[in-house]
């Protein structure tokens, strides 16, 4: 995989424990600050129907 370019929430700030995210033409990259070797590899479909979820609150607790 090559470099990624990391984005985390502004919201984070310096913090630890933030998701993170980049962005390549094919594919969307999520991890956790805390463990930033486990990569979830999502489609730009599957990206774009979780942050609609987490928009609508499905995954409020």
């Amino acid at each position: 995989m090559d470099k990624l370019a990391w984005q985390r929430p502004t919201a984070c700030g310096d913090g630890n424990n933030c998701p993170e995210v980049a962005f390549t033409s094919e594919a969307v990259y999520v991890r956790s600050s805390l463990q930033p070797d486990a990569i979830a590899q999502l489609t730009p479909d599957e990206w774009r129907d979780l942050a609609s979820a987490i928009r609508a609150g499905e995954f409020a607790v």
